[in-house]
Parts: C-alpha cells; structure tokens; sequence
C-alpha cells in the first residue's frame, strides 16, 4: 500500500534555501532583510497538498533558521537568552513561528484553489447562459428573414 502525504521536496528545499539566504544577506549587508525569511518558509508551507504538511514543512524549512541563530548570525544573546532555557526558548519559537507561516502558506494554496473552482463554475454558468442567448437570437433573426422573404414572394 502506497500513502500520498502530498509532500513537495521541492518547495521544501527552495524554501529552507531562500530563508536561509535572506538571513545570510541580512547578517552580511543590512538588517532589515532578516523578516523577508519568511517569503522562503511561505513557499515551503504553499508547496504542500494539505494543511498539515505545509505546517510541518515549515517548521521543517525554518530548522536552518535556528541553526544559524545559534552560530550567531543574529548577534550576541544577552540577559536571559544567555542561559541554556533561554537559547531552547528561542530555537523553540523560531521553529513555531516558522510552523505558523508554513500553515498561512498552505491555507492560502487551499484558499486560491477553491477560489479557482468557484471562478471556473462561475465561468460555466455565464457561458451556457450566453450560448442561450445566442441561439435564441439567431432564432429570431432567422424568423424575420423568412418571414420577409415571404413577403415578397407572396405578392
């Protein structure tokens, strides 16, 4: 027996890479470019069939996120971040927010493929309406054609 998990290696890993990239350019060049991390873990989270792979896919995808945390490629801890609880505090949330934003991306691939299904039906309806119409149309005009033609040849 074969189980479809609806896993996506692909926006896994491109994910986890693009996260980790933009903390990499952020540490390297200029801070602000820490919280774009998040586009890396939204794709990992969009790529997956169902809620609950895009949320453990990224979790999964901010892993690199916490390791560089504990290189230190976010600064230097202090207070109480210095202490063993605190460093798993942090390594615990970042993983958890990462959780969460892969959860956001996988509700919006849910999201925009029942708006998809709902344009599409939306789509048909207005189609076979207009084809109604047409033929309705094309009717008539057929109608008055015959019955001018008939007009005239009566006379």
């Amino acid at each position: 027996m074969r189980y479809d998990l609806g896993l996506n290696m692909k926006a896994l890993v491109f994910g986890a890479a693009i996260a980790t990239a933009f903390i990499l350019f952020g540490f390297q060049y200029n801070d602000w470019l820490y919280p774009f991390s998040a586009i890396g873990l939204l794709y990992a989270g969009y790529g997956q069939g169902t809620l609950k792979m895009g949320t453990l896919m990224g979790a999964l995808a901010s892993t690199p996120i916490a390791i560089l945390y504990l290189e230190g490629y976010f600064g230097q801890p202090t207070g109480f971040f210095v202490s063993e609880t605190g460093i798993y505090a942090v390594v615990g949330l970042i993983i958890l927010v990462g959780a969460m934003v892969g959860l956001v991306g996988a509700w919006t691939k849910a999201s925009r493929e029942k708006a998809k299904v709902e344009f599409e039906k939306q789509q048909k309806i207005g189609k076979n309406k207009n084809k109604n119409k047409k033929k309705k149309a094309e009717v008539q005009k057929t109608n008055e054609k015959t019955t001018f033609v008939d007009k005239i040849f009566k006379k």
